[in-house]
């Protein structure tokens, strides 16, 4: 009794620390960067609710398009994108006020939930308390999982509804109460944050079921069919928007490639894969066996390969971009393959365990993370807002090539450009006119193209703001800007001389 007593206490103790480190990982410095151009749809999209309670892609004065207008249908009524991100935010903004803050707070803390529930989920999976540390810390570690969740995007919710789905599936398998419930709940949700990856997860769990399962296998597809029914008027009012085309072998190949490759130098080190070579050699010397029969590891296994099997085929099929952001649900999965290869390690000795567990961590970008976090980042979106927030007023109209999108969360202004496809008659005369150094694509080319031709720039005024005109502001992929660009042009701005 009193081991069992000091076995929660340890445990409790263990999740204390962990919401303390994570807390201070995902929330620090959370507000220091500005919303870059995805971020500040979601955000906009969102500020559309408190208005007029549906998300909509225009608030009377501004577009909030990125595909030129094909995200929302003739009533500006959102549809690009499943609305739980929206409403998430526009909750934040009705409690905490609009400001970068708010808008990425709820983002985070689902960030942090994750953190707690691959612990839960861990031990449940391996049935081990070690490895359940082991991939919580890998987790809370996890710079690109750190970084995509202090995004205001749906990448940590969709991360956390994921997890919870396997966890509830495991839930229902050993017929726990109200597991079922939970597996519903978590798919409905996920499947508005991300319908693909909602998918993805009812493909893993029925084919899991029929394979080892098959006594629950009823249940499991029961459920799965009733939330593919439930989301149905859902899946045909969006029937008709386009995510992606079909892609072609080679395209499939490349993708594939990519995304493997992305999983390799971000999230499953290869290195990690010498300890199950070595312990199979190890186990082949003592009893000829390479493999361990373990049948229930294998089986939980399996499922984890499933989810990413599943993610990475409808992936490299359907998306238009091998973006990292695709795989956020995939980093809390190889967390847990790699605390189990780290435990293996660690029953052949402790030393070697932790120092590959060490040798992870220290190759890692966490000391830049640490930069990041506590230290002021520059960034050209903060120096365009700031510079006409107070050089400017809310009469006056910007013409921009891309981030029309921050600037609209940030000011009160017209602007016009970017991403959105509307008619640029009124550039001609626009009040401020910033052609980015960078170009994204066809889009804000065609809108570079056109004020290049048709403003008359005898009637501009040149001003040079010291900040960096990199791309982006700070985009989601793990390789984004720690620091502030010192070796870059400067933010140039044209302003309509009076």
């Amino acid at each position: 009794m009193n081991k069992h007593f000091t076995d929660k206490q340890s445990e409790y103790l263990f999740l204390f620390i962990i919401l303390c480190c994570a807390s201070f990982l995902f929330l620090m410095n959370l507000n220091n960067h500005y919303l870059w151009q995805d971020e500040a749809e979601t955000a906009l999209v969102g500020k559309t609710i408190l208005k007029h309670g549906i998300p909509l892609g225009y608030d009377g004065k501004n577009f909030f398009s990125q595909v030129e207008g094909k995200d929302h249908d003739e009533n500006y009524v959102w549809k690009f994108h499943p609305w739980f991100q929206n409403y998430l935010v526009a909750a934040s903004f009705k409690i905490f006020g609009i400001n970068t803050f708010s808008a990425r707070l709820p983002f985070a803390m689902f960030g942090i939930a994750t953190v707690l529930l691959i612990y839960f989920f861990s031990k449940s999976l391996w049935k081990d308390r070690r490895t359940a540390v082991i991939a919580t810390i890998l987790l809370l570690l996890s710079v690109p999982f750190l970084i995509l969740s202090r995004q205001c995007r749906y990448y940590a919710p969709a991360t956390f509804f994921a997890l919870f789905g396997l966890y509830s599936y495991l839930n229902i398998i050993d017929r726990k109460k109200y597991a079922g419930l939970m597996f519903v709940l978590s798919s409905i949700l996920l499947f508005h944050t991300l319908f693909p990856f909602c998918l993805n997860l009812l493909a893993t769990v029925s084919v899991h079921s029929l394979l080892w399962h098959r006594n629950r296998a009823r249940t499991v597809l029961l459920l799965c069919f009733g939330i593919i029914i439930i989301n149905a008027p859902w899946i045909i009012w969006i029937s008709d928007i386009k995510y992606g085309g079909r892609n072609s072998i080679s395209q499939v190949l490349l993708f594939a490639i990519l995304f493997l490759l992305q999983i390799g130098k971000y999230i499953f080190s290869p290195i990690i894969l010498s300890v199950p070579l070595l312990v199979g050699v190890l186990n082949w010397r003592k009893s000829k066996k390479f493999f361990s029969k373990d049948k229930v590891m294998w089986k939980n296994l399996s499922l984890l390969l499933l989810f990413i099997m599943f993610n990475l085929l409808s992936f490299t099929l359907k998306s238009p971009f091998p973006l990292f952001r695709y795989l956020a649900p995939l980093i809390p999965i190889f967390c847990l393959m790699s605390a189990l290869i780290l435990e293996s390690a660690m029953k052949l000795h402790l030393a070697l365990g932790i120092g590959i567990l060490s040798i992870l961590i220290l190759t890692s970008p966490i000391y830049d993370y640490f930069y990041e976090i506590t230290h002021d980042y520059e960034g050209p979106i903060e120096g365009i807002v700031k510079y006409l927030n107070e050089n400017g007023s809310k009469n006056d109209v910007v013409a921009i090539t891309y981030g029309d999108l921050p600037l609209k969360f940030y000011t009160n202004m017209r602007i016009i450009g970017g991403l959105t496809g509307e008619d640029l008659s009124p550039a001609k005369e626009a009040d401020w006119i910033i052609i980015r150094k960078h170009i994204i694509g066809t889009k804000d080319l065609r809108v570079r193209k056109y004020l290049i031709r048709n403003v008359s720039w005898n009637n501009y005024q040149r001003i040079i703001i010291d900040y960096p005109d990199i791309a982006f502001e700070n985009r989601e992929n793990p390789d984004h800007k720690y620091r502030t660009v010192i070796n870059e042009n400067r933010v140039v701005i044209y302003r309509k001389i009076r």
